[in-house]
């Protein structure tokens, strides 16, 4: 079994109730959610003329390979209704593996650890609830000291 950790989030419709979801349908798929953050609200990244999003963090246990990880969670986002939309815009919700094992993989279709992790309150902060000693593999540092150095750079 290998242990990941995946952001949530969602800014249209019952953002909540859309997290929740999102959860209920990972242990319906067989993945074990062995933590969850609390749901915080946070502005939106990117694209901000949009409602603010409800985001959190859960870390899972699983069987599945990172791609067919991937893979779940496209389809969970479809049937909690995302729909192919400009990139960071509104949206039902998000699912992105931010970590997996301490793996790093680069190719066209999925990115661990998550890019740009550190730079986004939005994941540091649920993520350093659940883990905050757990290494960034790519920065080497601990979920919370990137929170940290966050904060300083903010």
């Amino acid at each position: 079994m290998s242990t990941a950790y995946i952001g949530i989030g969602s800014n249209l419709g019952n953002r909540e109730e859309n997290c929740e979801k999102a959860v209920s349908l990972l242990r319906d798929n067989g993945v074990k959610v062995t933590k969850r953050s609390s749901m915080i609200e946070t502005g939106p990244w990117g694209v901000t003329s949009q409602p603010k999003f409800i985001n959190m963090a859960v870390e899972i246990e699983t069987g599945l390979k990172p791609e067919k990880l991937l893979g779940l969670l496209k389809k969970i986002e479809a049937e909690i209704g995302r729909r192919p939309a400009e990139r960071w815009g509104p949206r039902e919700v998000d699912l992105d593996i931010l970590l997996y094992d301490g793996l790093v993989i680069k190719a066209p279709e999925m990115e661990i650890p998550h890019p740009n992790m550190a730079e986004r309150e939005f994941v540091l902060k649920p993520l350093s609830e659940i883990a905050p000693e757990i290494i960034h593999p790519a920065l080497k540092k601990s979920i919370s000291e990137l929170l940290s150095q966050y904060h300083r750079s903010s």
